[in-house]
C-alpha cells in the first residue's frame, strides 16, 4: 500500500494564493506521503502545456509518484455533437496523463440534476455512457493507462450503478476510483458499498463525513445528500464514517495499491490533512 496525498486537498491554499500546484507538492512530501494525485482545479494542463513538464520535474526531484490524474467529465443529455466533443475533450487529459507519466486516470462520467436521477434517467443515459467510456478506455490502453469512473455526482453514486457501468464497459483498463465516503451521498451504507465496489478498483480515497438526520436544519459547511441527510466533510477518522471497519476490510482484503486523502472540511486545509494522513496512516497500521 502507498498512502497518498490529492492536491485537491489544498485547493483553499491554492485559491487564496498561499501556494501553487508545485509548492503543494513540496508540502505533501514533507508531511511524508508516498504519492501526489494531481486534480487540476483552478488550472488547465491543456491550456498550460509547459505546467505538466513542471510537474514531472518537481515530481522527480522530489521522489514523490504521481499516483493518479483526476479530471471532471459529463456524456449525460448531450446531443451526438456535444457528446464527440466530450469524449475528445477527455482523451485529450488522456495525453495529459501520459506525458504526466501516470498509469491510472480518473475521468467523471455523469451527472444530473437531482430530479433527475432516478432510475429511468441511468437506464436510459447508460448506453452512452459505456460508449464513452470503452471509447476513451480504449483509446489509453496504448499508453498503458488506466481509467476510471469515481462514485460521484449524486447520479453515478451509488455502488450498484458504478458497478453496472464497470461491467459493462467491460475493458481491463477501465476501473472504478473508490471514494469511501462519495457513497453517503446518496445515504448508502458505507461499508457495504465500499465491500461491493473495492474489487473494482484502481486506487481508493480516504475520505470522512459528519452526518445529521434530515431535520436537523444545520446551516454554513453542510449540504443535503439525495435524500435529505446533512453531511459535512471531515478530518479522516474524525467523521462519523466506520473509516475503522472500512480500511481494516480494505487491508484484510489484500489490496495494495495507492490510497489518497482526500479532505474537504472546514477546517484549514493544511491542518486538516496533515492530520488527516497521520490518522490514516494509523488506521491502516492498526487494522
Amino acid at each position: 500500500m502507498k498512502l497518498g496525498i490529492s492536491t485537491y486537498c489544498l485547493y483553499g491554499a491554492m485559491a487564496n494564493g498561499k501556494m501553487d500546484v508545485l509548492q503543494a507538492m513540496d508540502w505533501i512530501k514533507e508531511q511524508g506521503a508516498d504519492h501526489v494525485e494531481i486534480v487540476p482545479i483552478g488550472y488547465d494542463l491543456i491550456e498550460t502545456p509547459a505546467l505538466v513538464g513542471s510537474i514531472v520535474d518537481k515530481a522527480k526531484a522530489l521522489n514523490l509518484e504521481i499516483s493518479n490524474y483526476c479530471i471532471g467529465a459529463n456524456f449525460a443529455g448531450l446531443d451526438d455533437e456535444a457528446f464527440e466533443q466530450e469524449i475528445k475533450r477527455v482523451q485529450a487529459h488522456v495525453d495529459v496523463a501520459n506525458q504526466l507519466g501516470v498509469k491510472l486516470m480518473r475521468h467523471d462520467v455523469a451527472s444530473r440534476p437531482h430530479a433527475e436521477t432516478g432510475t429511468a434517467y441511468f437506464e436510459k443515459d447508460l448506453p452512452k455512457l459505456v460508449e464513452a467510456c470503452q471509447r476513451i478506455a480504449d483509446y489509453a490502453l496504448p499508453h498503458g493507462i488506466t481509467t476510471s469512473v469515481e462514485n460521484h455526482g449524486f447520479y453515478l453514486q451509488n455502488s450498484e450503478r458504478v458497478r453496472r457501468l464497470v461491467l459493462q464497459v467491460d475493458r481491463p483498463n477501465f476501473k472504478t476510483t473508490l471514494d469511501v465516503g462519495n457513497f453517503i451521498c446518496v445515504d448508502e451504507p458505507s461499508l457495504y458499498a465500499v465491500q461491493q465496489n473495492l474489487p473494482l478498483a484502481s486506487i481508493v480515497h480516504l475520505k470522512d463525513f459528519y452526518i445529521r438526520p434530515a431535520d436537523s436544519n444545520m446551516g454554513e459547511g453542510w449540504f443535503q445528500t439525495l435524500h435529505g441527510q446533512y453531511v459535512r466533510g471531515a478530518i479522516v477518522g474524525h467523521g462519523d464514517l466506520p473509516l475503522q471497519a472500512i480500511v481494516k476490510h480494505v487491508k484484510q482484503s489484500g489490496y495494495d495499491g495507492y490510497i489518497s486523502i482526500e479532505f474537504e472540511g472546514m477546517e484549514e486545509c493544511l491542518t486538516g490533512t496533515r492530520v488527516a494522513l497521520a490518522t490514516s496512516r494509523r488506521l491502516w497500521e492498526e487494522a
